[in-house]
């Protein structure tokens, strides 16, 4: 059925106006786009007031039509009825493209100083969210009901038990490779048996701890930030406060308990998994015996250095857990953000965690430890 002549889109220029008559819907989609296309002549200005329907679909193709002539859609007159249509189609189809970067000494201050002030905001966010679940954990003293035992059990073996093999695995590689670097040199001091000293220091002290808390905040930070953050995109978060119930007790104070028993666990295994594989090397390419490797492990190392390095997993476990834990808290409900947030904990957890063991080591240095 052909549509009346009195419906089909129309446009003609006069002295630099462009008047639109008809029909400016769906139903003509074509034909607006072929009466656009053919206007010819400067157009200063366009009067709408001769269409008889408008839709969305034509709102658009006069936005489209104004953006490509360099027109202002702001000053495009319409009937009085079409007036709320045509607001908020182009509320909508406000897609001018994002200012450029400016390049220069101001701008490259004023985005350090936007950035020195979301920083600020994190530390500030995190040590009150460290003081509001210290309060919690501290109230479970006089309240034991509120632990959530099979919770926390459950994510014991979540991020311990699950965890074992792949930091026994690294941690025994690096015990072998700082075994073989340490030879390469020792060897041409005639020195290769203080590989037994290095290896054995370098985990008690240092990389036990460091690999498994790093392994745990690519592993377990993220996964903290991903469950409780899909929560807080599935409302649950929300509904769990309408039942009268506290997140922290629910979410958070399960995880940090876990991470703090298990945590240490595994720095243990990553000790042990790194002094054999400095063992292995040293029985396999250094010829150094078992015996004589462990017997001058027993004589050279002191209690304090396995002391040192297991006085920093608590420390690392409260990190990473209240890390993972606030950044899920703080999803928008959007996938972009559960993604963001999830980069956001590794990164700050790995940070952080690095930046604490750089200045414990300094402190325990000074100290004589």
């Amino acid at each position: 059925m052909t549509a009346p002549s009195h419906a089909m889109p129309s446009a003609e220029v006069e002295g630099g106006c462009l008047r639109l008559h008809g029909h400016w819907t769906l139903e003509h989609a074509g034909d607006i786009d072929g009466v656009l296309r053919g206007v010819d002549g400067t157009v200063r200005d366009v009067d709408a007031r001769g269409v008889d329907r408008l839709d969305s679909l034509g709102v658009l193709q006069l936005v489209r039509f104004a953006h490509k002539r360099e027109l202002d859609f702001g000053g495009f007159e319409f009937r009085d009825d079409h007036h709320a249509l045509v607001e908020a189609i182009e509320d909508v189809a406000d897609d001018r493209p994002k200012k450029k970067r400016e390049y220069g000494v101001a701008a490259a201050l004023g985005r350090l100083g936007y950035r020195m002030h979301d920083n600020g905001r994190e530390i500030v966010s995190l040590v009150s969210f460290l003081g509001e679940t210290l309060v919690k954990l501290g109230r479970l003293a006089t309240a034991p009901r509120r632990l959530r035992v099979t919770s926390t059990v459950h994510h014991m073996e979540q991020v311990g038990l699950d965890a074992v093999p792949l930091v026994a695995l690294l941690s025994f590689m690096v015990g072998a490779v700082i075994a073989f670097l340490g030879s390469t040199v020792l060897a041409d001091f005639g020195a290769t048996i203080f590989v037994v000293e290095l290896v054995s220091i370098a985990f008690l002290r240092e990389f036990g701890v460091l690999l498994t808390a790093i392994l745990l905040a690519g592993r377990t930070a993220s996964a903290f930030t991903a469950q409780i953050g899909a929560m807080v995109g599935r409302e649950e978060v929300d509904a769990i406060r309408t039942l009268g119930l506290d997140p922290i007790d629910l979410l958070v104070i399960p995880r940090v308990l876990a991470l703090l028993v298990m945590l240490p666990l595994l720095t243990f295994i990553a000790m042990v998994s790194g002094l054999v594989g400095g063992l292995t090397v040293g029985a396999f390419s250094l010829d150094i015996p078992p015996q004589a490797y462990m017997a001058r492990m027993h004589e050279q190392m002191e209690v304090r250095h396995f002391l040192v390095g297991m006085s920093k997993a608590p420390i690392f476990a409260m990190i990473i857990a209240l890390i993972g834990c606030l950044e899920g808290l703080q999803v928008q409900g959007t996938a972009q953000s559960l993604g963001e947030r999830t980069t956001s904990s590794v990164v700050q957890t790995i940070s952080l965690v690095i930046i604490v063991d750089a200045f414990a080591a300094i402190w325990f240095m000074h100290v004589g430890w």
